[in-house]
């Protein structure tokens, strides 16, 4: 039954929508890894996309609930945070959502 119920759960997903100061995004990306690399209870994933040829991006990291995301921040997490703030040309918008639905790829044997 448990087994069940877990399949009833939504992971939630917390976006954030920026644009970082001309040339800068490469360095928000290495600090983005680094941040998301003190993450563990709750974290179930993190991507990070860029609009080609500019500095724009969009964050998005999957947490098992809203309270998970707290319990990771941390003051290494913190500071991290605040190095990479004056990266930003103004402040992300930020936002959480409920994943209403996972579709994940079918991997079809070859046929050689």
């Amino acid at each position: 039954m448990s087994e069940f119920l877990d399949f009833l759960k939504h992971k939630f997903a917390y976006v954030a929508i920026g644009e970082f100061k001309p040339g800068k995004f490469e360095e928000a990306q290495q600090l983005y890894e680094k941040a998301v690399s003190t993450y563990s209870t709750g974290f179930k994933g993190a991507y990070l996309l860029r609009e080609p040829g500019t500095d724009k991006g969009i964050a998005v990291i999957f947490w098992e609930g809203i309270e998970n995301m707290g319990a990771n921040q941390n003051e290494a997490y913190e500071a991290i945070l605040k190095e990479m703030s004056h990266l930003f040309t103004k402040a992300p918008m930020t936002s959480f959502y409920e994943v209403s639905s996972e579709i994940e790829a079918i991997v079809k044997p070859s046929e050689d």
